[in-house]
């Protein structure tokens, strides 16, 4: 008689690798974000492309930078036969973990050729937890 490998979360491993989850991916953006150092900056940089800078809203609190926004729906023509439909359509939102504390009266954001980049000046002694509502610069 063979001795064969008991795996009791084989088929729930497998299926996991077989079913196709959701991703930032598919709501139209990988939602990616690089954060650096750049001298006396925390710095974010984020690619979100096609999305107005106007539905884009950047914040900080409690040592968190969250962004989020909105694609438009693009209304559905019927005279179009589609091959492919892909690209979805939605709000997005990332929260992103800062490295340190920050002068969140000083963060900037900046949205240019679909790259959203935050400016998030270090703080040397600052600890607030109090929300900051950062506006876009286009």
């Amino acid at each position: 008689m063979a001795i064969i490998k008991w795996e009791p979360f084989g088929d729930v491993e497998r299926f996991f690798e077989d079913f196709p989850l959701t991703t930032f991916k598919d709501l139209g953006t990988d939602l990616a974000v690089d954060v650096y150092e750049e001298g006396e900056n925390v710095m974010a940089k984020m690619n979100i492309p096609g999305v107005d800078p106007e539905k884009i809203n950047v914040s900080v609190e409690d040592n968190m930078l969250r962004v989020s926004g909105a694609h438009e729906e693009e209304k559905e023509e019927k005279q179009k036969h589609y091959y492919h439909k892909e690209i979805k359509k939605g709000s997005f939102e990332r929260v992103i973990a800062l490295p340190q504390d920050v002068q969140k009266d000083k963060v900037s954001a900046e949205y240019k050729n679909g790259t959203l980049t935050v400016t998030l000046p270090k703080a040397n002694k600052e600890i607030a937890s109090r929300k900051i509502s950062i506006q876009v610069k286009k």
